[in-house]
């Protein structure tokens, strides 16, 4: 009972926020890509890239950070990757060129994932564990929420104050945390986590993981039919407003109703969950993906394009994705229940690494919407046969 009084009340919404804040930064700037490539003199392929490597600025950063955290503490971990979000933040505000602009997104990234990695690691520190399942979920619910409204917030911004507006607001809010961690936020960290945080069982950890056929398998596959997703993302400014010839502030719009198949995908996981297995939920899902893909493949090739045609073809990809995602990580964190922090770890960064090779991929080319279809219908594929090599392994 001691023990229990004395652990550390950290409010939800806090952490809800440190979370919000490190993925934001990747929905709320794809409306002001256009209006930066104008202004900067940049190609829609060089701009394309301050999305991509922000996704692998994620990926990397899910690696650091747990085992960073274990051995110096929460929350000097939290506000050092504060500080770097908040400075990588204005100095990619005043960028004066697209490589300036590329190389403080990824150190803004960086930082912004600190949020993202200990947003989760405190939850588990703070609260029991069928509590923290709950917490968790809440917390996921906010993270699906962004990808939502910050494509709409950053039209706004862009249309009215200009695309460095989107980027002074990500550094205010990097400013808004850093406060709140100073002053709301306690440190949370065990003596346990340090114990066990050496490098020499992180890397016996991952080498277990990396030999492990059903594991890659779920990993690559996970990433291939939920990250692919962010080919789309980098490339929907130029398929909507130069292709298909609409105003840039319907972007949002549009990845707005996008993210909302996202959030149909995750009630079907959890209504079928108990009656459907997971596996079937993931080949089910990843064959939405597949369709989706191959629809908007064949609209592209036969130049047949629509905003009707490609956003229903790529909800179907978004509702198949959010089925298929949370099974992908129940099934990776479940090959070996010893190093469950572990596969956690690997299977994010491994998710993000995806997803940033996928938006690389997609801006290659003269012509987005083709490239961007093949992209993910390639993934597709990959991921189903990703599932296949799990599933004999498993």
């Amino acid at each position: 009972m001691d023990a229990v009084k004395r652990t550390p009340k950290v409010p939800l919404w806090l952490l809800a926020l440190f979370t919000f804040a490190g993925t934001l930064a990747i929905h709320i700037f794809v409306p002001a890509l256009p209006f930066a490539a104008i202004s900067l003199s940049a190609s829609n392929a060089s701009v394309q890239l301050t999305i991509s490597v922000y996704i692998a600025g994620l990926a990397i950063g899910q690696l650091i950070y747990g085992p960073v955290s274990d051995r110096f503490g929460r929350r000097p971990t939290l506000m050092v990757g504060l500080t770097l979000y908040t400075v990588a933040g204005f100095a990619a505000a005043l960028a004066p060129d697209i490589d300036s602009l590329v190389c403080a997104r990824f150190l803004q990234a960086l930082g912004g994932c600190a949020g993202v990695v200990l947003g989760r690691a405190i939850v588990r520190d703070t609260a029991a564990t069928h509590e923290a399942a709950r917490r968790l979920a809440l917390m996921n619910l906010v993270v699906i929420i962004g990808p939502g409204l910050a494509p709409i917030v950053g039209s706004a911004l862009a249309l009215t104050f200009g695309w460095r507006s989107v980027l002074y607001a990500l550094c205010a809010l990097g400013v808004v945390n850093l406060i709140f961690t100073w002053r709301l936020l306690p440190e949370t960290g065990t003596t346990a986590a340090a114990a066990n945080s050496s490098v020499s069982v992180l890397a016996r950890n991952y080498w277990q993981l990396l030999k492990s056929p059903a594991f890659l398998g779920y990993a690559i596959g996970g990433g291939c039919s939920t990250s692919a997703i962010y080919a789309f993302i980098a490339t929907a400014p130029f398929i909507f407003v130069h292709q298909l010839n609409r105003p840039a502030h319907e972007v949002g719009i549009y990845l707005a109703i996008l993210a909302s198949g996202g959030w149909f995908g995750y009630m079907l996981v959890w209504r079928l969950s108990h009656r459907v297995g997971l596996r079937a939920l993931l080949v089910a899902g990843n064959g939405l993906c597949v369709l989706g893909a191959f629809v908007l493949l064949g609209l592209a090739a036969s130049q047949h394009l629509s905003v009707v045609l490609v956003m229903l073809s790529m909800c179907v990809f978004s509702v198949g994705a959010g089925v298929a995602s949370p099974a992908a990580l129940t099934e990776a964190i479940s090959v070996n229940q010893r190093v469950t922090g572990s596969a956690s770890g690997l299977y994010g960064f491994t998710q993000m690494a995806v997803g940033a090779l996928c938006a690389v991929l997609a801006s290659l080319g003269d012509d987005p919407a083709l490239t961007t279809a093949i992209v993910l219908a390639s993934a597709g594929v990959v991921a189903q046969l990703s599932f296949w090599i799990a599933s004999a392994n498993g």
